[in-house]
């Protein structure tokens, strides 16, 4: 960052990308001259030094990486493209969010006229340590932008997986991905039920059965095992026969590996040409045949699991017209409902996998259910309305002010002498000045007494991506002004009103 005509952003330790990027051209040509001396590519030189050749790509890639803005625009480059933005062309500089393992990484998205959102590959933070230095930068192209462009918004709009500005392109494919699998195990159902059916019908052979005919029905042959293997968490269990025969091993369950010991004598059953089961003096292996029941389970498991990024999709859908950073209700009212579901659901699918209808007593239980999921359905949609500030100042029960004191859950989000380090947890309403604990009462121990002398309500809003992932989804925000400092407070929507009424009344009349 030069001075406040041009910004330039380039990557972080650029001497020693470049120390790499040498590292694999030295690689690369010792990977060519051994190559050539040995006359083979099979090699564990020629190997190494391809993967450092790999690694000098990689950071040839990171060093040559360089975004500059002035007064004409913005330029991005990498190694494979180069792009060019007037201010005129650009609407907004957001902050994306992308969620690594055990970390978040920064990245500026740039909202262009036509509504596309390239990202920048710079400036970029990764941890809580360069986001100052991130946040120095962004604020720099910002201004740039406020100069000579016309930004949207006056604050800094962040998405996050919570906010309407996000994709839902990987919920809509796990959706698919599940309901292909329901449909599947559901296919499977009739022939699972056919099979195990047949088995437990299946009779002992006669002397005088047709060949043709031995296939379905129970035969037995003696055996000895010579020895057992007891496989791992992830590897087969298998039983050793001796005397060759037809049937040489049998892979089994590990408490069947365990209960056999070589020399034991045993009885093979034998149903549809293969061992079904194992019988010894201490101990029988019986193979398990997944019955209807439990493939519905599993199709009906996987319908149900389908419906809930089912509605993290439908919730984005409902939010679609607001702005990209203010945060989406949380689809957990629908995840609820799916759960009450999978109680009547389930198990009249493992009873009934195949007619489910057949009878009175299951017709009466599908229809209850039905009509349960259908209310809990609709509870859901209405608990994950998007509930505007405007809405909610006119709810709430009016507290009177020598009412017993009432503990509303509501945070500060800045530190301030009634908030020290966000200690709050609770605003406390009632007989007594409005104050802050950390407790949700009874008493006001540890509680501060808010200032409403000095704090004017400036607007309320709906939380955003840039107030944190501490606010919940349902709560609004009200920006307040404490003596010219911005302070937010964060609450229900009906406990926000609640309070600043309560600030309102408390504030001295000229």
């Amino acid at each position: 960052m030069n001075d406040d005509r041009e910004v330039i952003c380039r990557p972080l330790g650029r001497r020693a990308l470049w120390c790499l990027v040498a590292l694999g051209a030295a690689g690369v040509g010792s990977a060519a001259v051994r190559a050539v001396y040995r006359g083979t590519l099979l090699d564990v030189w020629v190997g190494l030094g391809l993967l450092l050749a790999l690694l000098g790509l990689v950071c040839l890639y990171a060093a040559t990486v360089r975004v500059s803005a002035d007064a004409d625009g913005l330029r991005s480059r990498t190694l494979l493209r180069r792009r060019n933005l007037a201010w005129s062309d650009i609407a907004d500089l957001r902050v994306y969010i992308q969620y690594g393992r055990n970390q978040e990484i920064h990245r500026v998205s740039v909202l262009l006229r036509d509504g596309r959102t390239p990202r920048l590959p710079l400036p970029l933070s990764g941890s809580c340590d360069d986001r100052p230095e991130f946040d120095a930068r962004l604020d720099a192209l910002r201004a740039l932008h406020r100069r000579h462009g016309d930004p949207e918004t006056s604050h800094v709009p962040v998405l996050s997986y919570r906010t309407a500005g996000r994709g839902s392109a990987v919920a809509a494919v796990l959706c698919v991905l599940l309901l292909a699998g329901a449909g599947l195990a559901a296919w499977f159902v009739p022939v699972a039920a056919s099979e195990k059916q047949a088995w437990t019908a299946a009779a002992l052979c006669t002397a005088g059965a047709p060949a043709a005919e031995r296939g379905e029905c129970l035969s037995t042959q003696p055996a000895v095992i010579a020895r057992t293997e007891v496989g791992g968490l992830r590897q087969s269990s298998r039983l050793h026969f001796a005397d060759g025969g037809p049937f040489e091993r049998l892979g089994v369950s590990q408490d069947a590996a365990r209960g056999f010991e070589p020399g034991d004598r045993v009885d093979l059953t034998v149903w549809r040409h293969q061992v079904r089961e194992v019988t010894g003096e201490h101990h029988v292996w019986r193979e398990h045949f997944p019955g209807g029941g439990e493939l519905a389970v599993i199709a009906a498991g996987l319908a149900l699991g389908a419906g809930y990024p089912a509605a993290r999709v439908l919730i984005r859908r409902r939010g679609q017209r607001l702005p990209d950073d203010e945060v989406l209700p949380s689809a957990l009212p629908f995840a609820g409902a799916l759960v009450g579901t999978a109680v009547w659901l389930l198990p009249l699918c493992y009873l009934h996998p195949t007619d489910p209808l057949g009878s009175t007593v299951t017709v009466a239980w599908t229809a209850s259910g039905a009509v349960a999921t259908l209310g809990m359905s609709a509870w859901a949609w209405y608990a994950t309305r998007v509930r505007t500030p405007g809405n909610a100042a006119a709810s709430g029960d009016e507290l009177s002010p020598d009412e017993a004191d009432r503990f509303l859950a509501a945070r500060f989000l800045e530190h301030t002498d009634y908030n020290p380090n966000g200690f709050g947890t609770h605003i406390v309403l009632g007989d007594g000045p409005p104050a802050v604990t950390p407790h949700p009462g009874p008493g006001r121990f540890a509680a501060r007494r808010i200032p409403v002398e000095r704090l004017t309500v400036s607007c309320v809003r709906r939380a955003r991506g840039g107030d944190g992932d501490t606010v919940d989804r349902s709560w609004h925000i009200a920006e307040l002004d404490d003596a010219g400092r911005p302070v937010r407070l964060a609450a229900a929507p009906d406990d926000l009103a609640r309070i600043i009424r309560a600030l309102d009344a408390g504030r001295p009349r000229p």
